[in-house]
């Protein structure tokens, strides 16, 4: 005797894949959810960095360099102030969920340092370190912004919105600095 499954039965309940990762129990089911998460996450990776950004600027020499990082530091305190006006407005808790890639990237800066002598050669590894951090904020705050347009949610996205414009203008500021003194007194000490 032949047994078949209608579409029906197909649609609600997909066959396992070989390679397929199984979800957690309490996987994000909506784009709501999703969001939700994306926030905790990125709200955990705001605070973090309130604590990284000032170990780098004092393992930075170049004064335009620390300056850069001083002025984003205050740009990071209020985007985790910004972040805290989502979660009211979206009546949530603003709640920090570990960052697995904002860890590791706080990580990988911390080798730099550890793996540099102080001066230019050092200063061009934290410009790198720092930009490998915007760009992950820069991809964290598009998607999320987009998102909240997704949802409907027309002022959470002009905040996001902010927010990722500064992070744009931050990794530019890194840019400059690197271009314009940085790695050519790096290049000078090979």
């Amino acid at each position: 005797m032949k047994t078949t499954t209608s579409k029906k039965e197909t649609a609600a309940k997909p066959a396992a894949k070989k390679g397929v990762t199984k979800p957690k129990s309490n996987a994000a089911s909506g784009l709501t959810e999703l969001f939700e998460d994306g926030l905790k996450d990125i709200y955990w990776a705001e605070k973090a960095l309130t604590k990284a950004l000032p170990t780098m600027a004092k393992n930075a020499t170049s004064p335009e360099l620390i300056d850069a990082i001083n002025h984003h530091l205050t740009e990071t305190e209020e985007h985790v102030t910004r972040l805290e006006q989502v979660f009211a407005l979206i009546d949530q808790k603003a709640t920090a969920k570990k960052c697995d890639a904002m860890e590791g990237l706080i990580e990988e800066g911390k080798g730099i340092l550890e793996e540099t002598e102080i001066g230019v050669v050092r200063d061009a590894g934290i410009i790198a370190a720092s930009q490998k951090i915007e760009h992950y904020e820069i991809a964290t705050y598009g998607t999320l912004r987009q998102f909240a347009e997704t949802l409907g949610l027309t002022e959470v996205a002009s905040i996001l919105e902010l927010t990722l414009d500064e992070e744009k203008g931050a990794d530019k500021k890194l840019t400059e600095v690197a271009v314009n003194a940085v790695n050519l007194e790096a290049a000078e000490a090979d």
